[in-house]
């Protein structure tokens, strides 16, 4: 394994994003972490979090350089990014690895753009449902966890990008608890490359959206809060609320509401919803949306 190169292809990306942004207030106007070279002509992966409706994107190289950016694609559904370097990297793209075949304990190297590197091992591999109507049906978490974990790389025994990083969590294990890393499978990205890179989005229908950010709680779904206009405020749902059924299905966690969000119907589709609020039941009826639809789009350069 060559680590100068490795190291060497993974950048730190800062981005500014407009105050009047619809994320400006959850994400911040100025928001900093890593990215991965994964083609020489400066195509950078990173999270996608760090670029949304971003105004202005940087790239600081290893070596002390800063490159301006551009950021290409934001893929809701995988949660990855795209930002073209514009102006030459002459950095190493890093090889693309195939992030089924890793296993639990297999030895990882958990990899930020300041070159700061943490040696551990795959501790799970498994569903996660995250609070922004998020769902990956087999995530990759890692142990122990890196201190700057947005948009690191995850990389494999052999050398090889297997994930991206995107959260920092805590896992109970034998009472104790520990933090670890969650990453975006690298095979996320091989269907939706082209179209991201052509399009700017993957060419599939969109998800229905809520606004609504939920946890769940000893299988109950609980509205930690909502989006200011967005459909679930619209439909007068509130923080504490808890989701118990969507049309005539019980809600079985917060995965299973996703799904039933997403399987019932496109954008603009009306949701029946009923919640219980300090003890009594109500119902709904929330108009979904295109999350899309909210977001500045990137500036053609």
């Amino acid at each position: 394994m060559d680590m100068d190169k490795i190291l060497s292809a993974v950048v730190s990306v800062r981005a500014s994003i407009p105050e009047n942004a619809f994320t400006a207030g959850t994400l911040g106007t100025s928001r900093e972490g890593s990215g991965i070279v994964i083609r020489e002509n400066g195509l950078i992966l990173t999270i996608g979090y760090l670029i949304t409706e971003a105004e202005d994107v940087w790239i600081n190289c290893g070596d002390g350089r800063v490159v301006p950016g551009h950021p290409m694609a934001y893929d809701q559904e995988s949660g990855f990014g795209l930002v073209q370097a514009l102006a030459p990297l002459e950095l190493p793209a890093l090889e693309i690895g195939d992030s089924d075949a890793t296993q639990v304990e297999d030895p990882i190297l958990f990899i930020d753009g300041e070159g700061q590197y943490v040696r551990g091992n795959i501790v799970a591999k498994q569903e996660f449902a995250g609070y922004w109507e998020y769902l990956l049906e087999e995530a990759i978490f890692t142990a122990p966890a890196h201190p700057s974990w947005g948009g690191a790389a995850l990389v494999d025994k052999d050398g090889k990008l297997v994930g991206v990083g995107s959260l920092r969590l805590q896992m109970s294990k034998g009472g104790e608890i520990a933090d670890i890393n969650m990453a975006v499978p690298i095979n996320l990205l091989r269907p939706i490359l082209d179209d991201l890179l052509n399009q700017g989005e993957y060419n599939r229908p969109p998800r229905p959206w809520l606004g609504a950010f939920s946890a769940e709680n000893n299988g109950d779904v609980v509205v930690m809060s909502v989006t200011e206009n967005g459909p679930a405020a619209k439909a007068g749902m509130r923080r504490g609320d808890i989701i118990s059924e969507i049309r005539d299905g019980e809600v079985d966690g917060l995965a299973d509401f996703y799904r039933k969000v997403w399987e019932s119907g496109p954008p603009g589709a009306e949701i029946p919803i009923r919640v219980l609020r300090d003890g009594r039941e109500a119902w709904l009826r929330v108009k979904s949306a295109d999350r899309n639809d909210f977001l500045r789009k990137p500036q053609l350069q």
